[in-house]
C-alpha cells in the first residue's frame, strides 16, 4: 500500500534521465509529490518559494553550484535550513567526503548507481520520523489548546466571582498607589475605576485611630513585611462625596521569590448599619 500522500520531495540532478528514474521509482512505491530541479540554483529557488518540502534528494556532482554549495546555501536560510537533505553521489564514499557533506547539513548519503530498495527505505525512514514529529506536535497543540481553554474558563469564573463579590477588593503598589479595583470598590466609594487607579490609598482610606490615619507608608509596610497579612482592621473609606463608610479591612502582601513586596491586596467589608451585638441577637 502506498503511503505519505501529504509529503513533498524535491529531487535535484542536472541529468534529466536521473530525475526521471527517481520520480518513477518513488511514485511506484509512494503517493509522494515529487518536485524536480535540474540545478542547484533552481533547487534553492523552489525551496524558497514553497513552504511544504519535506525532504531533498541532492546530487553532489553538478555544474555551477554543486551539491555541497547548494546545501550550504539552503542551510543558511531560515526558511529552508531544517529540510533534511540526502546526498546522491557517484564519487567514492570516503570519510573525508562524508564529513564535508555532514558539515554542510546532509543527513545521509546514497551512492550511485542507486539501489532501489535502499533509496525507498531511506526516504521512508525520514518520512516516518517526520510523521512522528508531526503527530507529537499535534498532540502538544491539542494539549496547549485544552490548557488554554481551561485557563480561560478558570479566569472567566474567577472574574465572575470578583465582579459579583460584595466586598471591595483593591490591588495596590508597594507605594500605596491603587493598581486595580473591583466593581464593589467603585460602588462603595462612588468613583469609577479609571478615577481610582493611580490614586493613593490614603486618599480614600483612614483608620479609626487618628494617629494611625497616615500610617500606610510606615506601620502598614513594616507590619506586612513582618507578618505578610493584617486582618479585621476597623477603618473607614472616604467616599467621593466625603462620606465616611465604616469598613472591616484586611490586607495581604504579595512577594517575589526574593521576598520583596510586589503588590498589596486589600479587602474591605462595608459595616454600615452593623452593630457588634447583632450576631448575638435572636
Amino acid at each position: 500500500m502506498k503511503r505519505y500522500r501529504d509529503f513533498r520531495l524535491l529531487a535535484v540532478d542536472d541529468n534529466p534521465s536521473n530525475l526521471f528514474t527517481l520520480r518513477s521509482l518513488i511514485e511506484q512505491h509512494m503517493d509522494v509529490e515529487v518536485l524536480e530541479a535540474s540545478s542547484g540554483q533552481q533547487a534553492i529557488d523552489i525551496a524558497l518559494q514553497r513552504d511544504d518540502i519535506d525532504l531533498i534528494l541532492l546530487d553532489v556532482q553538478m555544474p555551477e553550484l554543486d551539491g555541497f554549495q547548494t546545501a550550504s546555501m539552503l542551510k543558511i536560510r531560515r526558511k529552508t535550513r531544517d529540510i533534511p537533505i540526502i546526498f546522491l553521489t557517484a564519487a567514492f564514499k570516503s570519510e573525508e567526503f562524508q564529513q564535508k557533506g555532514y558539515e554542510v547539513g546532509a543527513v545521509d548519503y546514497l551512492t550511485k548507481p542507486i539501489d532501489d530498495n535502499q533509496l525507498i527505505n531511506k526516504i521512508s525512514t525520514y518520512f516516518r520520523l517526520i510523521e512522528k514529529e508531526r503527530d507529537l506536535n499535534r498532540v502538544l497543540e491539542q494539549q496547549v489548546a485544552a490548557r488554554t481553554e481551561e485557563l480561560r474558563a478558570t479566569n472567566q469564573y474567577l472574574q465572575g466571582i470578583i465582579a459579583n463579590m460584595g466586598e471591595a477588593l483593591l490591588v495596590l503598589e508597594p507605594t500605596g498607589a491603587i493598581k486595580w479595583v473591583n466593581p464593589a470598590t467603585c460602588r462603595m466609594l462612588g468613583y469609577n475605576e479609571d478615577a481610582l487607579v493611580g490614586m493613593s490609598i490614603g486618599d480614600v482610606f483612614e483608620e479609626s485611630e487618628q494617629d494611625q490615619a497616615q500610617a500606610f507608608f510606615g506601620t502598614w509596610l513594616e507590619a506586612l513585611i513582618r507578618t505578610g497579612s493584617l486582618s479585621n482592621i476597623e477603618a473607614r473609606f472616604i467616599a467621593s462625596d466625603g462620606r465616611r463608610v465604616p469598613i472591616l479591612f484586611s490586607r495581604t502582601a504579595m512577594t517575589d521569590p526574593q521576598g520583596a513586596i510586589t503588590d498589596i491586596l486589600c479587602i474591605a467589608k462595608d459595616m454600615t448599619g452593623y452593630r457588634p451585638d447583632q450576631e448575638n441577637s435572636d
